[in-house]
């Protein structure tokens, strides 16, 4: 990879407020050199072309990682690593559960963990409805995965009290966010922040989310509709 690239992807992330050096900036670009790999036998993601992928992957990805707080996050329907993998070599002090159920998605997300040397990746091949962590999460972050109060009600088993959830969205979701206030108030809204990812026209924002204490008796997740 040429320092043009380096620099380059230094200078976008930076426009993000993520300040990253050339050697996680190596990393990450060559995360998209195993994607671009394994997508030609196993179709992992329908965003091709190198510059689509630096900004629909890596930067989208990373838009998030201010937001982080604590050691634990998972990353709930990761896909093929995304968010998840870019925020792991980003945070190298925070401990990823990234959670997918489709199999050749998860063995990616294996192989480029090994391959990148991420030693604070766990990947799990798991259903999110079906999953009952050992310990709550600090953190839950979620891209593309489903409407605000169905992710409220997938995620809601893996917090507790204080945990983040974080929604990367397109247009600020003002339908779903309404939606969600007419539920069970397992999560208050803390904030929509809108995104502007270089190299992406399309609007973007992160929803978060923060886990509310459980009332006695309340379920541990309200029913799927």
């Amino acid at each position: 990879m040429s320092a043009n690239s380096l620099n380059a992807l230094v200078s976008d992330a930076a426009q993000l407020g993520v300040r990253i050096g050339a050697a996680q900036a190596g990393q990450l670009l060559r995360l998209l050199d195993e994607l671009e790999q394994w997508n030609r036998a196993y179709n992992l993601t329908r965003i091709t072309g190198r510059d689509a992928m630096i900004a629909g992957h890596l930067l989208d990805s990373l838009a998030a990682s201010d937001e982080l707080q604590g050691a634990s996050i998972a990353d709930l329907g990761t896909g093929a690593g995304f968010p998840g993998l870019p925020l792991a070599i980003v945070n190298p002090d925070r401990a990823f559960t990234l959670i997918d159920g489709t199999a050749k998605k998860i063995r990616f997300v294996e192989h480029a963990a090994r391959a990148l040397a991420l030693t604070n990746v766990r990947a799990l091949h798991a259903r999110a409805e079906a999953l009952a962590p050992d310990a709550p999460f600090d953190t839950i972050v979620a891209r593309a995965l489903a409407p605000l109060p169905e992710l409220a009600r997938l995620a809601r088993p893996l917090a507790t009290a204080g945990t983040r959830l974080i929604a990367y969205k397109g247009r600020r979701p003002d339908a779903e966010l309404a939606a969600l206030a007419a539920l069970p108030a397992d999560w208050q809204l803390e904030g929509v922040r809108p995104l502007q990812i270089p190299g992406i026209r399309a609007e973007r924002c992160l929803v978060t989310l923060l886990a509310r204490p459980r009332q006695p008796g309340a379920p541990a997740a309200p029913p799927a509709g």
